[in-house]
C-alpha cells in the first residue's frame, strides 16, 4: 500500500522539471499526476469484480509486476505523451493490486485482527501521503529518472516478498455461478443496507477531500507561509493519520467498534468547525494532528464494515470503494474551491465538510451496517 500510494505523489515535486524537459505548459503537466488517478479510477471498477472469481495472490503477483514495470518506464519516458501513457498504465495495475489486499485481510486473518491489520494497510496509505512529496524531492536529487527507478525497483521487492510469505488466497466459496460484471455490482447493491453504507462512505470522502485539498491555501492566506513551511505543517499533521492508523485498532478494541465510530465521527465533525477560527500554529499543528488521528482510526473502520457487506465479493467492494473516494476527490475539491474563492474561505470549507461527515454518521447508522454483530476480540 505504501508503494502504490507513494507512486502517486512522487511525480507532484517533479512538475516544474519535467514540464521544462518536455516543453509542456503548466497545465499540461498536472495531466502527469492526473493520469494515474484516472487509470486508478476507471479501472477500479473492472479490476475488483474480476478478482473476486481470480486467486488474489496471483492476482497481486501480477498486478505488482505490471506496476514495476510501468513505473520504471516512466523513468525512460522521451516525450510527454508517453510519460502519460506509462503513469496511465501504473494506476491500471495499481487498480489490481489495492482491492487484493482490502479483499484478502478478512480471509487471512482471524475475526478478532481484522481491524488492527485493516489499520496496518492504512499506515502504508498514511505514510505515502505524509512522505511521498518529501521522497520525490529527495530521489530527484539523482535526476528526474531516478523516484521512477526507485519506486519501480521497489514494487519488484514487494513480489518477491509476496510470493514467498503470502499464502495462496482462492476466491470465496459462492454459489458456484459467475456473474457478470454488471451482475456483481447489482448482487452486491441489490439491498438498501448496502447503498446506504457506501453513500455514506462517499459523503466522508467527499468531506475529507473538501478540506484536504485548501488546508495548505489556507495555511499561506491566514499566516503567511511559503511552501516549505507549508509543507513541514502538513507534514507533522499527517503523522496524526500515520500514528492512528497504528494504535488505534486497540483503542476500537476496548470501547467496541460502534462506540468508536459514532464517537470518533462526532468529535470529527465538531473540531473541524473550530479548525479555521485556530488562533495560532501550534493551535493548527493540535487540531491538525488530533482531526487526522480520528480520520486514521475511521477510515480502517469503515473499510471493516464495507468488507462485512459480502464475504464473497470482496474484491468488487474495495473496487466500489476506492473509485467512491477519487469521484469524492474530485467533488469534494471543486466545491471547496467554490466556497473558498466566495464564501468566507476556509472557514465555509471546513463548515462544509463537518457537514458531510455528520451526513455520513447519520446514513451509516440508517444502513444497518453498524448493527451487524462485530467478531469478537
Amino acid at each position: 500500500m505504501f508503494i502504490i500510494g507513494t507512486d502517486i505523489f512522487i511525480a507532484s515535486p517533479l512538475l516544474p522539471t519535467l514540464r521544462g524537459a518536455f516543453g509542456v505548459s503548466v497545465e499540461q503537466s498536472g495531466w502527469i499526476v492526473s493520469a494515474y488517478s484516472l487509470g486508478y479510477a476507471v479501472f477500479a471498477l473492472v479490476a475488483g469484480p474480476l478478482s473476486d472469481g481470480w486467486n488474489r495472490k496471483k492476482v497481486m503477483i501480477a498486478g505488482m509486476i505490471g506496476f514495476g514495470l510501468a513505473t520504471m518506464l516512466c523513468g525512460w519516458a522521451e516525450s510527454f505523451w508517453s510519460m502519460l501513457l506509462f503513469r496511465f498504465l501504473a494506476g491500471i495495475c495499481g487498480a489490481f493490486v489495492s482491492p487484493q489486499i482490502w479483499a484478502s485481510i478478512p480471509q487471512l486473518v482471524k475475526p478478532g485482527q481484522v481491524l488492527k491489520v485493516m489499520g496496518i494497510a492504512t499506515s502504508g496509505l498514511a505514510v505515502s501521503q505524509v512522505l511521498g512529496v518529501p521522497i520525490g524531492s529527495y530521489l530527484a536529487e539523482l535526476g528526474w529518472s531516478a523516484p521512477f527507478f526507485i519506486i519501480g525497483g521497489c514494487s519488484f521487492a514487494a513480489v518477491a516478498l509476496v510470493a514467498v510469505l503470502l499464502p495462496s488466497i482462492p476466491p470465496a466459496q459462492g454459489d458456484g455461478s459467475r456473474p457478470s460484471l454488471i451482475g456483481r455490482y447489482t448482487a452486491l447493491l441489490g439491498g438498501t443496507g448496502p447503498k446506504l453504507a457506501f453513500a455514506a462512505y462517499f459523503a466522508f470522502q467527499i468531506g475529507n477531500y473538501a478540506t484536504l485539498s485548501f488546508t495548505g491555501t489556507w495555511l499561506s492566506d491566514r499566516f503567511g507561509l511559503g511552501v516549505a513551511d507549508i509543507g513541514t505543517v502538513i507534514l507533522f499533521i499527517g503523522l496524526g493519520s500515520l500514528l492512528s492508523s497504528l494504535i488505534s485498532g486497540d483503542l476500537v478494541r476496548k470501547t467496541g467498534l460502534r462506540t468508536a465510530f459514532f464517537g470518533g465521527m462526532t468529535l470529527l465533525a465538531a473540531l473541524f468547525l473550530a479548525y479555521p477560527l485556530a488562533p495560532n500554529l501550534t493551535a493548527v499543528k493540535v487540531l491538525g494532528f488530533t482531526l487526522n488521528f480520528l480520520m486514521g482510526m475511521l477510515f480502517p473502520v469503515m473499510m471493516t464494515l464495507l468488507q462485512s457487506l459480502s464475504a464473497a465479493a470482496r474484491g468488487t467492494i474495495s473496487s466500489l470503494a476506492n473509485s467512491s473516494m477519487y469521484l469524492a476527490a474530485t467533488l469534494g475539491s471543486s466545491a471547496a474551491g467554490v466556497l473558498y474563492a466566495n464564501m468566507n474561505g476556509f472557514g465555509s470549507v471546513c463548515l462544509f465538510s463537518s457537514l458531510f461527515f455528520a451526513a455520513s454518521l447519520l446514513v451509516f447508522a440508517r444502513s444497518g451496517v453498524l448493527a451487524v454483530k462485530q467478531p469478537a476480540h
